[in-house]
């Protein structure tokens, strides 16, 4: 058995002054620079760390999720703060917000600044 005091999860951007301004101002969250790249807290103290990497690609899964209590609430003020949503046809089609409705959770994806795959997530 893993025996732990933290946990955290990190990928990386390419441009961490975007990143800042994105995760700081645009999502609300606490950011916080340090000299290896950004520490980002979530309200529920979740860390994220991201690092800066020259030959950085995103990637083509969703890697972090936020569960909300409102999607369309939370779909609609991220939209009017500038977040675009990904628009997915076939198994997991979306609707005109970027709304998935199927089977399983209401989910809408969206990216950040670097192109990671981010969520909004209903239970």
């Amino acid at each position: 058995m893993l025996n732990y005091n933290q946990s955290f999860c990190s990928f990386s951007v390419n441009d961490l002054k975007k990143a800042k301004t994105f995760y700081a101002q645009t999502l609300g969250l606490d950011t916080k620079e340090t000299p290896e790249g950004l520490d980002i807290r979530t309200k529920d103290n979740i860390s994220i760390f991201l690092y800066p990497k020259d030959n950085h690609e995103p990637a083509t899964f969703t890697v972090f999720n936020f569960k909300v209590d409102d999607i369309e609430k939370t779909v609609d003020q991220l939209t009017a703060d500038g977040v675009s949503f990904l628009q997915y046809t076939g198994e997991l089609q979306t609707d005109k917000k970027g709304i998935f409705r199927g089977e399983g959770p209401t989910i809408a994806w969206f990216a950040d600044p670097a192109g990671n795959i981010l969520s909004v997530v209903q239970s």
